[in-house]
């Protein structure tokens, strides 16, 4: 029996689990939206606002907390220098989880994770500056 052992395994080992979600939440920080099945975002959440909640504290031990869980120096940053002052005067919510239907392959359902107040521009910037980057070095070679 599984008496007081909160969290959904999800079918990974403890490894596993905890590389997926700090990727996911570097990610989200980084996008500010994520699209993925509906369980993984509904325990995406709490991991996410924890870090956030880290960010408003903004001193450097939060910092490396937040450097140790998601491994992610860039995405650490923008937590703490645009994030964490977007929802400084908010307690707590800072994420919001909308169904988004069912996948085509396997009809897993489907949700998006987004931030409450999000920047709409941050959602594939960072992929749009690589490409323009990349299309720049190889004009130049």
């Amino acid at each position: 029996m599984r008496h007081q052992n909160s969290g959904r395994k999800l079918n990974r080992t403890a490894s596993h689990r905890k590389a997926m979600f700090a990727n996911m939440a570097a990610s989200l920080i980084t996008h500010e939206q994520i699209v993925t099945t509906l369980p993984k975002a509904k325990d995406l959440r709490p991991i996410v606002e924890k870090l956030v909640t880290l960010g408003k504290r903004g001193d450097l031990h939060a910092r490396r907390q937040a450097i140790s869980q998601i491994k992610d120096q860039d995405a650490v940053r923008k937590l703490f220098d645009t994030i964490a002052a977007r929802y400084a005067s908010r307690n707590g919510g800072y994420l919001r989880i909308m169904k988004a239907g069912f996948r085509q392959g396997d009809n897993a359902p489907v949700a998006v994770i987004e931030f409450v107040e999000r920047d709409v521009n941050a959602k594939g910037a960072a992929d749009k500056a690589r490409v323009a980057a990349e299309a720049e070095a190889a004009d130049a070679a």
